[in-house]
């Protein structure tokens, strides 16, 4: 189908510790769109999930993990709690409470 079009994608990762990971998307001409990430791990403040969807969503389709960690990395401000789940390919100050990764 190349980059043009729409295909509607499903993932699912463990993360370690065992927390899953859910991500639903569309592919369309070459961008993600429509992207809905879920899971069993929390963030604070709630919104921030909004905010992690908005940030995938436009991205091209061929981007590479670390590229879309950054990308979260860079953009979630330094309030955003994240627990049980880390954008972690970029670097991440580790929180030792709660299994939580602060973005800082």
């Amino acid at each position: 189908m190349g980059s043009v079009g729409k295909r509607t994608m499903h993932g699912e990762y463990k993360m370690p510790g065992g927390k899953l990971v859910v991500i639903d998307l569309d592919v369309f001409n070459g961008r993600l769109a429509n992207v809905q990430l879920s899971g069993d791990f929390f963030l604070e403040p709630d919104s921030a999930l909004l905010a992690i969807n908005a940030m995938l969503t436009g991205q091209p389709a061929h981007a590479d993990e670390a590229t879309l960690a950054t990308t979260l990395h860079n953009a979630l401000p330094a309030d955003v709690m994240m627990y049980g789940v880390s954008p972690c390919a970029a670097p991440c100050t580790r929180v030792p409470t709660h299994d939580a990764h602060r973005v800082a």
